[in-house]
């Protein structure tokens, strides 16, 4: 286990990398903001850039992944299809090669000839990331590979990543949006129950590099599986005290914001972009509470920090499926899952979180959130 956290640890800073790439370099930026418009909009992909840079990153995780574990090969999960279109009609399925040439050919013509674009693109694929500093020694799970599967979010939050507006963040502080809230996420879970038990999140844009004018990641990652809780984030040192602090999304419903602000105050409802950061924001301690009541996340987006909550006594739990319990708390009935999928759904529908979520760090925080919500949804 512990090879396979220093595996995804990396291939989280290459993902990172090809995201700072596709901003700092003109030819592949000026794709991925470029607006789709008119008839253009469906028939050319270079037009969906950001569709290319998500998918490009979805690959090369799968492909790193399934060179050295290629038992887990046929269970890594992205939230991408790799088949796309291109200007001429041609059908160009996206796959990471052996090679940085080949990759760049194969990028080439899904980008319409765009060589330079392709080539930058490859380079970043191909490109070893320095050596992420991780204490991972020691680490031992007793699971195999062949017994897990993985999800990958290539980029979380992509209207902040498109918009990319940059904040200066300060320690402590909750910023609701921003490039700091685009995220990579890997995580992994049991493919017997779909308990989470590792998770990778790499934040591409941390903080700016006032030398340079670079953007500089960072990254956290957690383990948990039987008596192993392993966290690159302490817990807080205090237990809660005071009134709940809850981070929503600003679509949520009037309603939740209502019952919520009624029990934690209005100062103490915060509001922030991407349901990855949104999750990090309750690990690092920002929020206690992240509160979703639409079914509108999905397993990619929830397994990596789900993972690092249970490192930390905390969790995710179903909503709806916590407003049926009677005592309000997790339990293996409430705590989300990530092997099955909702068979009657279809698409990317199969794999959402339905019930809406509650992501918390102390499980004594649950009953007032339920009580505040019991009977409104």
């Amino acid at each position: 286990m512990a090879d396979l956290l220093r595996l995804l640890l990396r291939v989280a800073e290459k993902a990172a990398n090809v995201a700072r790439v596709c901003r700092q370099e003109a030819p592949l930026f000026q794709l991925l903001v470029q607006e789709k418009t008119g008839d253009d909009k469906n028939k050319k992909f270079v037009q969906d850039f950001k569709t290319l840079a998500d998918v490009v990153i979805q690959e090369m995780i799968r492909h790193d992944v399934g060179v050295q574990f290629p038992e887990m090969a046929d269970f890594i999960h992205g939230e991408e299809s790799n088949k796309f279109e291109n200007g001429l009609g041609e059908s160009v399925t996206v796959t990471v090669c052996s090679t940085e040439e080949e990759t760049a050919a194969l990028l080439a013509s899904v980008l319409d000839g765009d060589k330079t674009a392709a080539s930058l693109l490859a380079q970043a694929i191909h490109q070893d990331p320095a050596t992420i500093d991780a204490n991972t020694d020691g680490l031992a799970v007793p699971l195999s590979p062949s017994e897990l599967g993985i999800w990958i979010d290539p980029i979380d939050a992509t209207s902040q990543y498109i918009e990319g507006r940059e904040e200066v963040l300060e320690e402590g502080h909750l910023f609701p949006s921003g490039l700091h809230c685009a995220l990579v996420l890997i995580g992994v879970y049991l493919r017997s129950t779909g308990e989470p038990v590792m998770g990778v999140i790499n934040q591409p844009f941390n903080y700016k590099d006032p030398a340079g004018g670079r953007w500089r990641g960072k990254h956290f990652w957690g383990v948990s599986y039987g008596s192993v809780n392993v966290c690159s984030e302490s817990r807080p040192k205090d237990g809660p005290g005071g009134r709940l602090s809850v981070v929503l999304s600003s679509s949520e419903k009037l309603v939740v914001k209502e019952a919520l602000t009624s029990l934690c105050g209005p100062d103490k409802l915060m509001y922030a972009s991407g349901a990855g950061f949104k999750i990090l924001c309750v690990i690092q301690g920002l929020a206690d509470v992240y509160v979703l009541s639409e079914g509108s996340t999905f397993k990619w987006d929830s397994c990596a920090p789900h993972v690092l909550l249970r490192a930390l006594g905390g969790g995710v739990v179903d909503l709806a499926k916590c407003l049926q319990s009677s005592s309000g708390k997790p339990d293996q009935q409430t705590e989300l899952t990530y092997h099955q999928p909702y068979t009657e759904r279809k698409g990317a529908d199969r794999w959402a979180n339905h019930g809406g979520l509650v992501a918390y760090r102390d499980c004594s925080q649950l009953p007032s959130i339920m009580g505040a919500l019991k009977g409104k949804l």
